[in-house]
């Protein structure tokens, strides 16, 4: 007995450590953000650092609620998974409430927090990928093996997109629902019976393209933004005009011709723009693969803590991996000509107040994540140290002489609420979705 107390006292006293990349390519970002929102927005305001000071206060704030998930432990997080899911159908709520949401270009996105302006779907994110992460651990033999099961987060997500779309905010929209069927994918889903619920999906989605004529002039000005330069196809225009100039190496930093109020939104939804026109074709692709070592690093952590059966962490750090890398590629794709004009930013980099904000927490509980999974392997390797340990034939004797009556085998227990009634486990299997 007190052996087994000071082995668990030793377990416990272990810390982990987080992952030396993923923390590396997290500050790079954040760094690059605050030169190029410095450089972007100069000429956008009164105050030439109004931006710049305005984003360094958010970065500062969120690296805060970073901080504070970092200490937090998942299990504990996990505990209000429930309570996850109302927060964000108030939070979509709320903003229909006279006084508090706040109408900008149309758009009902806002809540007025008399200091700032806080964009609730950027919260809605990160709520929404940590409940979806439980409701896979507690459900994931269910979730390959029945429909309700996989029916269920993808009627969550129908139901969060309806009251995204009354705001409306279709980008954010077509977000949610393709990080739902990533990790869905990701969490072991029968593959060939998610088909059907994906095509209806993408039908949907392009009949509110189709019937909505202003989504529908953005991909017709996509196709061709020179036909109308100075109208539907400015903002895409002056963003082909600015990567042009850009070349191989840029123009310098600082030199930008088109932030100068030739390109709309230059340091939010186009700052990717200006990385092309004052760093090059070399500051695009060294941007590119900072987003490459973050997802790539993500995943790789999901993964390792789904081999030590951590599903909760690793579903956390795929739906995370799945959110900062769709993003990136939306926003890179629109600066690029690749892809219709939406108004998501660039994650890390853009200026943005509940953007930074809540970019940077989920940094925070994806660190925390390579923590937990850090402290496990020691754990684990401490266990196995023990395990090799031969004893010698003294100790063999004083364990014969102390050895206790064999214990009598425990009645099975029924099965917690969530878990499996199945006969046979299914767990995840990477090789089958490879």
């Amino acid at each position: 007995m007190n052996d087994s107390r000071k082995q668990a006292t030793r377990l416990e006293s272990i810390g982990g450590q987080y992952d030396f990349w993923l923390g590396s390519a997290i500050a790079a970002l954040i760094s690059v953000g605050i030169v190029m929102v410095a450089s972007s927005s100069i000429a956008m305001a009164s105050t030439p650092f109004y931006y710049l000071v305005r984003h360094i206060l958010f970065v500062a704030m969120g690296l805060g609620l970073a901080w504070g998930l970092m200490r937090m432990e998942l299990k504990t997080i996990e505990k209000y998974n429930q309570l996850l899911l109302l927060g964000c159908l108030v939070l979509l709520l709320v903003v229909f409430v006279p006084g508090l949401g706040v109408r900008v270009n149309g758009a009902r996105r806002w809540l007025n927090l008399l200091v700032i302006r806080f964009q609730t779907v950027e919260a809605v994110k990160v709520l929404y990928i940590v409940w979806l992460a439980s409701y896979l651990v507690r459900f994931r033999d269910e979730v390959n093996a029945t429909w309700p099961a996989m029916l269920k987060p993808l009627g969550v997500a129908a139901a969060l997109v309806v009251l995204l779309l009354l705001q409306p905010d279709f980008g954010s929209s077509t977000l949610l629902l393709a990080i739902t069927a990533g990790m869905l994918v990701l969490g072991g889903v029968n593959l060939p019976r998610m088909f059907t619920p994906v095509l209806f999906g993408l039908v949907g989605l392009v009949a509110l393209v189709i019937f909505e004529p202003y989504r529908m002039r953005r991909v017709t000005s996509f196709l061709d933004p020179w036909k109308d330069q100075l109208g539907s196809g400015y903002q895409l225009s002056n963003a082909l005009m600015a990567i042009g100039r850009g070349e191989w190496t840029g123009v310098g930093l600082g030199s930008s011709v088109q932030k100068l109020n030739y390109l709309p939104e230059a340091h939010t939804d186009f700052i990717f723009s200006v990385i092309g026109e004052e760093l090059g074709f070399v500051g695009v692709c060294a941007i590119i693969g900072l987003y490459a070592l973050l997802v790539g690093r993500a995943c790789y952590v999901g993964y390792r803590c789904v081999e030590m059966r951590r599903h909760f962490a690793g579903y956390i750090a795929f739906g995370i991996a799945l959110w900062i890398g769709m993003q990136a590629f939306v926003s890179v794709g629109v600066n690029l000509g690749m892809l219709p004009t939406k108004g998501l930013t660039l994650p890390l980099i853009s200026s943005g107040g509940s953007s930074v904000l809540m970019t940077l927490a989920a940094m925070g509980l994806l660190l925390r994540v390579s923590y937990e999974l850090s402290r496990a392997e020691k754990q684990v390797a401490l266990l196995r140290g023990e395990a090799v340990v031969v004893p010698t034939p003294e100790a063999k004797e004083d364990t014969k002489a102390q050895r206790p009556a064999a214990p009598q085998p425990a009645a099975p227990k029924a099965p917690a609420r969530g878990t499996s009634r199945l006969t046979s486990r299914i767990e995840p299997t990477f090789e089958r979705i490879g």
